[in-house]
Parts: C-alpha cells; sequence; structure tokens
C-alpha cells in the first residue's frame, strides 16, 4: 500500500510511519516542522524516518500540495493540526492549522486523489468537553479552541464522505503519551523537571483530573486495523483510547518511583479549557477494528522515561 501521513515528524505520527514501513507499505510524511514546540525534536524524528526510507515532504498543508499527490495513496492518515489548550496560542492559529489546513488537504484529494481506499482523519476526545465518557452518538460539547476547531475539522471530512465524494472515518484519540510525546505535554515535562530538579507547573485541581493515558504503541495497533477495513469504517466516528483510567497524581505518582525521585511543585491557578475526566468508551473500536489496548501506564512510563534518557540523558 501506498500511505500518506501528515504530522509526520511529530509524536504520533512518527510511530505511526514507522509501524507502517515496517509492515512493508511506502510511506510518505508531511511535515511543516512550525515551533509550536521545539523543531530540532521534529528533525530528530524526521531523520529516523527518513533512515527508514520514509519520503518527508516539508511543506504546509496550505500551501500548493500538486507535487505531493504526484502517484495516488491507498491511505491518507491525517494527524497534522495545532494542538493542544494553550492561552498563547491564538484562534486564528487553530482556524488556520485544523480547518484550513484539512480543507486544504481534502480538496487536494478530491483534485488528485478521489479513489482513496480511506481518509482517516484524527480528531481528539477534546470534541466531547468537559467530560469524555460516553461513546461517539453524544453530541459534541467542546470548550476549547482546540476542541472546537479539531471538531470543525472531522465534519469537513465527514462532509465530503455523506455527500460520496470519499471514503473516510475519524478517529478521536485519548491523552496519547509514550517515548517523542511532545515537550509541554505532562509525561515528557514531568520527566524532564525531575532529571532536572526543576520545580513543575501543576494547576489547582488537575491532579484529582482521571483520564484514559493511553500508550501511543496502542494508538497507533487501532489506527493500522483501519488498512483493510475500508467499507466497514466508512463514515465512522471511532473512540480510541484505554477503558483504564488514572488520575493525574497516581500518573505522577509512578514517574516518581520508577525515576525513584520526588517532584518539586509549582502551584498554578486552573486552566481555562482542561477537562476533568475522560474515559474511553471503545467498544466500537473493539468490534469494528478488533482493537485492544495492552499497555499498562507503569509500562508504558517506563518506556517513555527510558526514551528520555537515551535521547536527552546519556
Amino acid at each position: 500500500m501506498r500511505i500518506l501521513v501528515t504530522g509526520a515528524a511529530g509524536f504520533i505520527a512518527s510511530h505511526l510511519c514507522e509501524k507502517l514501513v515496517s509492515l512493508g507499505h511506502e510511506v510518505v510524511g508531511l511535515d511543516n516542522f512550525n515551533d509550536y514546540y521545539s523543531p530540532v525534536l521534529k528533525e530528530m524524528n524526521a531523520t529516523d524516518l527518513e533512515s527508514k526510507g520514509v519520503r518527508i515532504f516539508r511543506l504546509d498543508l496550505n500551501d500548493d500540495l500538486s507535487k505531493v499527490f504526484e502517484k495516488p495513496y491507498d491511505y491518507i492518515y491525517h494527524l497534522a493540526a495545532q494542538p493542544g489548550i494553550s492561552s498563547d496560542t491564538t484562534l486564528e492559529e487553530y482556524v488556520r492549522n485544523n480547518i484550513y489546513a484539512t480543507q486544504s488537504l481534502l480538496e487536494a484529494v478530491i483534485q488528485y486523489n478521489q479513489d482513496i481506499k480511506c481518509f482517516v482523519n484524527i480528531a481528539t476526545s477534546s470534541v466531547y468537553g468537559i467530560e469524555a465518557t460516553v461513546n461517539e452518538t453524544v453530541p459534541a460539547q467542546p470548550v476549547s479552541f482546540y476542541g472546537s476547531t479539531k471538531l470543525a475539522a472531522e465534519q469537513l471530512v465527514l462532509g465530503l464522505q455523506r455527500l460520496g465524494k470519499l471514503k473516510a472515518c475519524s478517529v478521536r484519540l485519548y491523552s496519547v503519551y509514550g517515548p517523542r510525546e511532545r515537550p509541554e505535554k505532562l509525561y515528557t515535562k514531568l520527566i524532564e523537571n525531575l532529571y532536572n530538579n526543576k520545580p513543575f507547573p501543576l494547576f489547582e485541581g488537575s491532579v484529582k483530573h482521571e483520564r484514559s493515558f493511553t500508550y501511543v504503541g496502542d494508538i497507533v495497533e487501532g489506527l493500522i486495523a483501519i488498512i483493510g477495513r475500508d467499507n466497514e469504517v466508512d463514515g465512522e466516528i471511532i473512540n480510541l483510547g484505554t477503558d483504564e483510567v488514572n488520575t493525574t497524581q497516581e500518573g505522577i505518582n509512578a514517574v516518581e518511583l520508577i525515576m525513584n525521585k520526588q517532584l518539586i511543585i509549582d502551584n498554578k491557578p486552573p486552566r481555562k479549557g482542561d477537562q476533568q475526566r475522560t474515559a474511553a468508551v471503545i467498544d466500537k473500536a473493539r468490534k469494528l477494528l478488533n482493537y485492544s489496548p495492552k499497555v499498562s501506564l507503569r509500562q508504558g512510563l517506563e518506556e517513555q522515561v527510558k526514551w528520555y534518557k537515551e535521547k536527552f540523558i546519556d
């Protein structure tokens, strides 16, 4: 199969590219290497991918995409996005990188690659709002720019599917962690601050937040399972996460035990738009994709600490 992955140099997409290549697929990646977080980390991922045969286009989705579509693809995994909940990111940035970028990609697909087997949109549990504890039939109620613009992007994709112009599905991910996690995300920041004995900014009330912390390897297995199930997933929204729920405090405790160090806390006011509770309802993923997450939080965090040591300490 020939497969395009957007956001390829990022956290989840780089793992997906590696897995696809290991299965014998021809993989093309696209990434704009923006500076939302250090491009050095993305370059590190891209170098690893290129050494394994992934061709990387250094291109923004809002630019001319004709050269990316010189040959058609069997599948497209659309992971590129303006991520996270940050007061430093403007609504305009979320709109440009989540809505306009998705529409630009879709227009290129319709023009050059309409007979694709499946366009896989990567969405987020943030579309559900303050509590993401429901199945896919419950109406979305996002409370952040991120959740709102990702929901809009999802509907752009599924709108074309409903019109019969594209085979597509949308996968809503839950609190993904693991090696290569973005530096501003919980566990990478936690590990870094513990190693360097730096105070960790903790938003008021967040230690009680409950999350379906999902190991990146389990997410990739779920995404890979879409291949060959084009008809079953066409038009579907699918939650992808783990049904194991842990509090942020339990996550902090686990990393402290793994590293045998105690965290210095820097208490901060509550953060607007934060979800209080997520608990992935994955019955549909189990049924359609034979999906079964296997990695416990402790196991996954051990792998993430190991990766961090290899890349930044040793």
